[in-house]
């Protein structure tokens, strides 16, 4: 199997862009051939506006690029992770055009969402599912910029009228079943929308009798519920390592029991996630699935978060890990404060996590699944069940 990966990276890296890199390094090890067709976020600060917004409709680079690469490397399959906004749904058309079927990953609700994270004001808010996000230009939602956001709507609008997300793809596949249900009620067509978790692969973390303190691993930004963490230990609950960097480092900066790591290298921080006795997840949006949460399972490590989206359902309440309401920095800090002082049930819950792991997110599970998704992604076109460019260019 040929397997062309698309993936457009963002300023600043974070977990998608090492599932994407994961990911591949996976396809290759079970001889699957990859090529990567990839571009990069950095170039944005030096491009003119117009040309940007341009690009985010309609990309005629992707399209005559993509098209190159597939008349070369000839995939059976190409595999869309972000397009925007450099890439732009023009890859799909691309694929289409060559009779390649596409599979799309959906790390986030940027099909529904202005701001793609359904998060307005530090709170939840879908109020643009299932409809066109026009609202989301009067509250300047993506990057506080009305222009920009009606470049998004204006993207979003176009295709969903001529079909681009309906006909265009032969696979989406969503993170969890909570994901999934989001998705079907913004619209997106169910039997094609499957599940399959992110993965993550390391050895078994061994006997660690002495585990104690908080850890807290990601971006430092609002959506992550930095505040509520940082709001929850200036209140008792305990000392919290924070590895990690971004825009609410000075929420935590002054906080006493909260000791700022920076960012470490991934080999140190599963080290740390072996010896910790709990992951603090206190995000105020719909976490899609956090890879932290599968690295914490993998390293024997119970996770404490917010009792909201998958999370719920991710993290099993006593079994797992422990679960408080969201934004709520008090119940947050009653969850801590109860997990410090309970060393052998929190060791308990960290051998529950690692089965779990074993369980559903290994790497040997995740590319059987892979594997089965791109066969029926194949297989639908083989079949005329995906719309094909020339159909859909002979109906208009």
């Amino acid at each position: 199997m040929r397997a062309l990966i698309v993936h457009n990276l963002y300023q600043h890296a974070g977990g998608e862009d090492a599932v994407v890199r994961d990911e591949i390094a996976l396809l290759q090890r079970n001889c699957v051939e990859v090529e990567l067709y990839q571009r990069d976020n950095a170039v944005i600060p030096e491009m003119p506006r117009a040309g940007l917004a341009a690009q985010t409709i309609w990309s005629s680079r992707t399209m005559r690029e993509v098209t190159q690469v597939i008349k070369r490397f000839r995939p059976d399959v190409v595999h869309a992770h972000n397009t925007f906004p450099l890439i732009s749904p023009s890859v799909y058309y691309a694929a289409s055009r060559m009779d390649v079927p596409v599979v799309q990953t959906l790390h986030n609700f940027r099909l529904s969402c202005v701001q793609a994270m359904f998060l307005r004001e530090g709170k939840v808010c879908e109020a643009c599912i299932g409809k066109l996000p026009w609202r989301g230009i009067v509250r300047r939602c993506y990057r506080g910029s009305a222009m920009q956001s009606a470049v998004m709507v204006g993207m979003l609008g176009l295709h969903r009228a001529i079909g681009t997300y309906s006909a265009r793809v032969a696979r989406y596949i969503a993170l969890n079943e909570f994901c999934r249900d989001k998705f079907i009620e913004a619209g997106l067509p169910a039997e094609r929308i499957v599940v399959k978790p992110n993965f993550v692969d390391l050895p078994p973390p061994g006997n660690r009798p002495l585990r104690s303190g908080g850890l807290f691993v990601g971006r430092l930004s609002p959506e992550k519920g930095v505040s509520v963490l940082g709001e929850a230990v200036a209140n008792g609950a305990g000392a919290v390592d924070v590895v990690g960097t971004g825009p609410e480092e000075a929420v935590l900066r002054t906080v006493s029991g909260i000791t700022l790591l920076g960012w470490r290298e991934p080999a140190e921080t599963y080290e740390r996630m072996r010896s910790a006795s709990f992951l603090v997840m206190p995000s105020v949006w719909y976490e899609n699935f956090p890879r932290t949460l599968v690295e914490a399972y993998a390293c024997g490590l119970p996770v404490i978060a917010s009792r909201l989206g998958a999370m719920e359902t991710l993290v099993r309440e006593g079994e797992t890990g422990l679960l408080f309401t969201p934004g709520d920095a008090r119940d947050l800090a009653a969850k801590m404060l109860w997990a410090h002082g309970h060393p052998e049930e929190m060791l308990r819950m960290g051998r529950a996590a690692r089965a779990e792991y074993e369980a559903r997110y290994t790497s040997e599970i995740n590319i059987a699944r892979l594997i089965g998704i791109y066969r029926d992604a194949i297989g639908s076109v083989a079949t005329g069940a995906t719309t094909s460019f020339a159909e859909s260019r002979s109906g208009q």
